[in-house]
């Protein structure tokens, strides 16, 4: 079990962009999509996304490093939104996390929540008055422990 003195939580640079779309991809392994459902191309897709988000949503990115070694990744934007903002930011301003990932062998030793908790500062920092994420079954403990409210959304499935 690592000590919080082995666990480095930083920002990450440009230059770990390409290990964070792969923490992304692995994470959608993780929870069972099988890889014939992810578009070939899935390292570009998610590099340019994260380039229009960094430009636009005020993206950032956090890595967990162990021994000068990154373990985990997470990133966090400002919310796009799935329908038209009209509300001023004092009043609505969500910030999204979203591909919190640790490598399989440092899972359960905290660096999820170090993470998670890294990125709630940064949004709450730019002024985000409420975090939502999509949690994946191994997450919700972790998100739960933080404080974070399960949902409802509905959905209904259509294929």
């Amino acid at each position: 079990m690592l000590t919080e003195e082995q666990i480095t939580i930083r920002e990450a640079t440009i230059k770990e962009n390409s290990l964070i779309a792969k923490h992304s991809y692995q994470m959608w392994l993780d929870i069972g999509v099988d890889e014939s459902n992810i578009h070939l191309e899935w390292e570009n897709i998610t590099l340019q996304f994260i380039e229009k988000a960094r430009r636009d949503l005020f993206y950032q990115a956090f890595v967990a490093e162990v021994d000068n070694t990154v373990v985990g990744s997470a990133s966090c934007q400002l919310f796009a939104g799935l329908y038209p903002n009209v509300f001023k930011d004092e009043y609505r301003k969500f910030g999204y996390i979203w591909g919190v990932y640790v490598e399989q062998s440092y899972r359960r030793q905290g660096i999820a929540k170090d993470l998670t908790n890294k990125a709630i500062e940064y949004l709450k920092a730019i002024g985000c008055t409420r975090v939502v994420l999509n949690a994946s079954p191994l997450g919700k403990p972790v998100y739960s422990s933080l404080g974070f409210a399960e949902g409802n959304i509905m959905q209904l499935d259509l294929i």
